[in-house]
């Protein structure tokens, strides 16, 4: 909403639609109108997305105004790009500190803690085939760990996880209401949450941090250019990063965003290797994969 008001201040000769959703089912819906395209252009929704939009053709290249301040690593490398990130989230672990005292469950510091026994059925997660935010969870995983070893780490974690959610939120809700001690969710969600008064301790895992990016672009087959690439040029402005520096405490563009409240000041450091060109091609592998086996544990849709 700040950024529909701020936008239309800045472009007020632009009119924009919404469809909003969470990033999975946008991922699918924008794929399955692949051949016929309802959209113009796709605004926040996650790097590792844009990455199997362009590999599928869907994207064109559009370099907005200011592109040279925004960090290399922060944008599609084409020039020009087919989509250009605004900012960066990342992994986190809620952890209800009530709930694990009643249980005497000891604070786990690292991904690898999470498969000790003593966890067994404490863990909910989200399921990376509809959520993004449990996608960049397994994707960093397999980066930091590759193939063989990341299956086995999540084949402990899966003896422990009680179940799978369709969203990347509600892991970190269900241990904020003390439904489960731990939810694996991202830094965002975990902070609202605590904000809120629930009582967790937000857990950064020592190993590195699985992430992506919001990210924005234009489908090829919009015939509205002029307005989508104002949209654009202003998701890359100093102006609307000040706004995601908010909710956020890593912008494409540095030098703008603040401390934040239960974030720490290294965050960026901790990300891990994230190479998007790879997670996009691997996507389809890594679901099936994924799916094939643990999807026994994911709640109904």
């Amino acid at each position: 909403k700040a950024y529909e008001e701020a936008f239309y201040k800045a472009y007020p000769d632009v009119g924009i639609k919404w469809v909003r959703d969470s990033t999975g089912v946008i991922t699918a819906k924008l794929l399955a109108e692949k051949a016929n395209p309802q959209a113009d252009m796709v605004v926040g929704t996650s790097a590792s997305s844009m990455a199997v939009f362009a590999n599928e053709g869907m994207l064109q290249g559009y370099a907005p105004k200011g592109l040279d301040k925004i960090v290399p690593a922060y944008r599609d490398p084409k020039n020009p790009p087919e989509w250009v990130g605004m900012d960066v989230y990342g992994a986190a672990v809620c952890f209800n500190t009530v709930e694990a005292a009643k249980l005497n469950l000891p604070k786990p510091e690292s991904w690898k803690d999470l498969t000790k026994p003593v966890y067994k059925g404490r863990i909910v997660m989200p399921n990376p085939a509809s959520s993004g935010t449990g996608y960049l969870d397994v994707a960093g995983w397999l980066q930091m760990w590759g193939d063989a070893d990341g299956y086995k780490f999540m084949d402990a974690l899966h003896e422990n996880v009680a179940h799978y959610t369709h969203s990347g939120s509600k892991p970190c809700r269900e241990a904020g209401a003390g439904e489960f001690p731990i939810g694996i969710s991202f830094e965002y969600r975990a902070v609202t949450t605590k904000k809120s008064g629930a009582p967790i301790d937000i857990i950064f895992p020592s190993e590195g941090l699985g992430w992506d990016l919001e990210a924005s672009g234009i489908l090829k087959t919009t015939k509205k250019v002029e307005a989508a690439r104002k949209l654009m040029d202003w998701l890359a402005t100093p102006a609307a990063m000040e706004l995601f520096s908010k909710n956020f405490a890593v912008l494409a563009i540095p030098g703008i965003a603040k401390p934040l409240d239960y974030i720490p000041a290294d965050y960026e450091k901790r990300l891990v290797k994230n190479d998007f060109a790879w997670s996009a091609k691997n996507r389809d592998k890594i679901l099936a994969e994924w799916t094939k086996r643990y999807d026994g544990k994911s709640e109904p849709k």
